[in-house]
């Protein structure tokens, strides 16, 4: 029950002044406006005529879901996401739950991913990385609990949020095949049915997201194929497909390409240590007189104190695993999976030095960071029942992160405060 009431009351906080800041915040300008394309045409159009877009679909036709049932404004472009986050914070109790066998830290793993401004943030506005959060969470719970058909599905919808979701499903279906090793079936019998599992499920469940485009003759690149003959030898593959190959060449292309400068981009080296947290939203209120003696903002910060100490434990678990490594001489399954969803949402973004990339992306593997955090908080308490002194420890350091959490808190969710507040808040000179 901890990790289901925690998840209740950060829905409600989530909920609290969700149409607040008013208008587009952010990116919100380019998924808001895809998500009412997709209710009104199926693709997403610019005036009469097509538009190139370079994310997949599922994101959007989410946020499209509460415009649909709430209305064309802030609460309904956002009450999607604020959903999704509430769902996050009860997921990673439960990981937590399957991961360490226990309730309380099922309820502590719970606890911290409630008490991150990055997941409140993330919660309060339309973009499209909480959905793919949710759908990577989705697919490692299901494989955590051996339902590799279902996780298949997930990680085709992480996909058809993000194309960043392949990186996760690429990780996770390595280690199942590594894992298959050690079982009595025989090993390359087991590969046809992972392959399935892993390849043939998620191409055909993120192809199923597409379907708009497939379906309306409007989508961007649709008729591609009409007027390009296909290569030697591959005449038999249909047009739509041969358009649909095109136009995702087109859109890596684009990513390959997106070295434009921004103001908030981050290098990745910074991503964990919150290095340079991306406003999404600056404004000095009308209350102020036009001074810039107040301040509104809304920070895509993580709660420092808790991303700190997470870097520290990450470092810990990673010590642990390869500790278990040269004892043992065969990897501890806990540590080796809290490392390997850090690894798939953080490393892959290494090899991008050029692109624009910023740090609100750590939102996908912050999940695993609280992993961390208990995985170390297990270490030291030992072997139940906990000594009463550790216990405190433990419970002051999680007050220390909720009252950093609560310091932040008029950044995470833009309320308005004089300017020297604001500044108060503003800990590194890179936050500004």
């Amino acid at each position: 029950m901890g990790p289901i009431l925690i998840a209740i009351v950060s829905f409600a906080l989530r909920l609290f002044h969700l149409g607040l800041p008013k208008g587009l915040v952010f990116d919100e300008v380019y998924y808001v406006d895809g998500a009412r394309d997709y209710l009104a045409h199926g693709v997403e159009v610019s005036g009469s005529g097509p538009e190139f877009i370079v994310h997949p679909p599922v994101g959007k036709w989410c946020i499209a879901l509460g415009i649909k049932i709430f209305g064309n404004h802030e609460f309904g472009w956002r009450i999607s996401v604020a959903i999704a986050g509430a769902i996050t914070i009860y997921l990673v109790g439960r990981i937590a739950q399957r991961l360490f066998l226990n309730p309380r830290l099922s309820t502590l793993a719970s606890l911290l991913m409630a008490l991150d401004g990055l997941n409140l943030v993330h919660s309060r506005t339309a973009l499209l990385d909480l959905f793919l959060t949710l759908f990577v969470l989705l697919a490692v719970m299901s494989w955590l609990k051996g339902h590799y058909w279902r996780s298949g599905i997930w990680f085709g919808l992480a996909c058809g949020t993000k194309w960043s979701g392949i990186y996760f499903l690429i990780a996770f279906a390595l280690l199942t095949v590594y894992r298959d090793k050690g079982r009595i079936q025989p090993f390359f019998k087991l590969l046809p049915k992972r392959f399935a599992q892993f390849f043939i499920v998620p191409v055909v469940t993120y192809l199923a997201t597409w379907t708009g485009w497939f379906l309306s003759p409007r989508g961007w690149d649709r008729q591609w194929a009409l007027s390009n003959p296909p290569m030697v030898g591959f005449g038999f593959v249909p047009r739509t497909l041969r358009s649909f190959w095109h136009y995702h060449a087109e859109i890596l292309d684009f990513h390959r390409g997106l070295t434009q400068h921004h103001a908030y981009q981050a290098n990745p080296w910074s991503w964990i240590v919150m290095g340079r947290p991306t406003s999404f939203y600056y404004g000095t209120p009308r209350a102020c007189g036009g001074s810039k003696s107040c301040s509104q903002e809304v920070l895509a910060l993580g709660t420092p104190l808790l991303w700190w100490l997470g870097t520290i434990a990450v470092g810990v678990v990673l010590g642990y695993w390869i500790r278990s490594l040269l004892i043992t001489k065969k990897p501890d399954f806990v540590s080796g999976f809290i490392l390997l969803g850090v690894a798939a949402g953080y490393l892959p973004w290494f090899f991008f030095q050029r692109r624009t990339v910023f740090t609100f992306y750590a939102i996908v593997f912050e999940p695993f960071v609280v992993l961390a955090l208990v995985y170390c908080a297990k270490k030291y308490l030992g072997v139940p029942p906990w000594p009463k002194k550790k216990k405190i420890v433990i419970g002051i350091l999680v007050l220390l992160i909720a009252l950093n959490f609560l310091y932040f808190l008029p950044i995470f969710n833009g309320s308005v405060l004089p300017y020297s507040q604001w500044s108060y808040r503003m800990w590194l000179p890179s936050w500004v």
